[in-house]
């Protein structure tokens, strides 16, 4: 003003931030949240199974995961002729010794058995991985160089039939010093015999890098399979690599940084999952062997690592194994009979096994890991009845508040007597999706909801809800 009143239009005497320094502030913000947002996509729209299948690369043959499928349900038929058998084997709720279930629990153990014979019928085997580590062993190098051929050709037949499971790969040894040249000379073996006998890779092949101690290791894999790519006329960066938490080492590195970002950084795009080996990590972190377990601390530890160090990014995670085997102690001999007694000692054997499968499976599931490992046929029944049971007992109450949230869109809601907000609203979408993605619950049970099929493949609540908004359903 001219009168010598203050200009309460100046942007600097009334506090408000004039175009050009917002602008470079918005400028600012936008690098920081595509930064974020590139690192942090978010849940991936991409099916993840919710087992893999170990099996040793000498016994991988044509027509493998048939076989399996068979072993699996011949296994859940002996030993779990009914639902309530298997309900009483795993202990699902309302059927321990001095229960009685429900007519809901009665509902649920049905549908559970109905949906883990369909899919034993149908798609028993998810993921299937060749093993040349652990479950191989150490072998003289003519013995393991045929077994990588014969285990290609059988690969091969696999695409040539259309028998594989969705996702295959094979597990080579790790690369340290011990192992480094014949790791890489079985995987060169490998492709090399594939490739020349299929003409193609399968859909989702993965090379799984077990022990890995540096971000080394995993580069140079990386680096491996950009040259047998251009050499075998694969796409680029067409194989991915799983990269296996065992060691305290891949878990920290030695200045106290969390290293798994920086193994994952190592692959240069090709790391697509992070696995837990849970029992070569406690075995690394001086844990005597009768307290090495599935769900001992310092594996939950572990997993919590790769939860903050990964969820969200485009790594799945995946846990490990139960290493007690479902086999029974007796055989019938060829004519004969076993004995009442002999029968009894082999149910008994077996649903001591299944029951520690089963908790462990849904350790993982309640921690948020919703992948795991099977080592035998028998192993594979339970594995579906965890993930089926673990959705459709969530499924009512989960129905309820998510319906609420839809009915009330972005605002905050109480339902029952659980206060939910729109962090818990995300967490229900991504309740349906895992369980429709892994065949626990259908489309037609999300739809209860009142959510559409399209909507829950965005798996983004706020998508939801900003959908429902613009169309003045708030």
């Amino acid at each position: 003003m001219t009168d010598g009143t203050p200009d309460t239009t100046d942007a600097k005497k009334t506090g408000v931030i004039d175009d050009a320094a917002l602008n470079d502030l918005m400028s600012e913000l936008r690098t920081a949240n595509d930064t974020f947002n590139n690192c942090y996509p978010g849940l991936t729209l991409a099916r993840q199974p919710v087992h893999t299948v170990y099996g040793g690369a000498n016994l991988y043959k044509p027509g493998a995961a048939g076989k399996l499928a068979s072993l699996a349900a011949r296994h859940l038929t002996e030993y779990a002729p009914d639902a309530e058998h298997l309900a009483t084997a795993l202990g699902f709720a309302g059927y321990g010794s001095d229960e009685q279930p429900s007519p809901s629990d009665r509902e649920i153990t049905e549908k559970i058995f109905t949906r883990v014979g369909d899919k034993l019928a149908s798609e028993a085997i998810e993921d299937h991985r060749v093993d040349f580590e652990d479950g191989y062993g150490a072998r003289q190098d003519d013995e393991e160089d045929g077994h990588a051929v014969s285990a290609a050709e059988a690969m091969a037949d696999g695409i040539q039939n259309e028998t594989l499971p969705p996702f295959v790969g094979i597990r080579i040894k790790s690369l340290t010093e011990e192992s480094k040249h014949r790791a890489i000379r079985t995987l060169q073996l490998f492709m090399s015999t594939l490739m020349t006998t299929a003409g193609q890779l399968p859909p989702n092949f993965v090379i799984t890098l077990p022990k890995v101690t540096s971000p080394t290791q995993v580069s140079v894999l990386a680096t491996c399979l950009d040259i047998i790519e251009a050499r075998l006329g694969i796409a680029p960066r067409t194989i991915s690599i799983e990269i296996m938490i065992e060691t305290i080492q891949s878990v920290f590195g030695p200045a106290g940084e969390l290293a798994i970002p920086a193994l994952v950084d190592a692959g240069d795009g090709r790391v697509s999952a992070a696995i837990l080996g849970t029992y070569d990590y406690t075995a690394t972190c001086n844990i005597a062997s009768t307290y090495q377990d599935h769900r001992h601390p310092a594996a939950d530890f572990a997993r919590q690592m790769m939860q903050v160090s990964l969820t969200g990014t485009d790594v799945s995670l995946s846990d490990g194994i139960t290493n007690l085997m479902p086999i029974p102690p007796h055989r019938a001999a060829q004519d004969g009979e076993l004995s009442l007694e002999q029968r009894q000692e082999n149910s008994d054997v077996v649903h001591h096994a299944w029951r520690v499968h089963f908790d462990n499976i849904l350790h993982s599931l309640q921690l948020g890991l919703y992948q795991g490992w099977d080592l035998n046929p028998a192993q594979i029944p339970v594995r579906y009845a965890a993930v089926y049971y673990f959705f459709l007992t969530g499924l009512e109450e989960s129905t309820m508040r998510l319906t609420t949230f839809i009915n009330k869109a972005a605002q905050a809601s109480l339902s029952g007597n659980t206060f939910d907000d729109a962090a818990t609203g995300q967490g229900l979408v991504n309740y349906f999706t895992n369980g429709i993605n892994c065949g626990a619950l259908t489309m037609e049970e999300a739809a209860v909801t009142g959510i559409t099929e399209e909507e829950l493949n965005t798996r983004s609540f706020l998508q939801i809800v900003q959908n429902r908004i613009d169309r003045g359903e708030s």
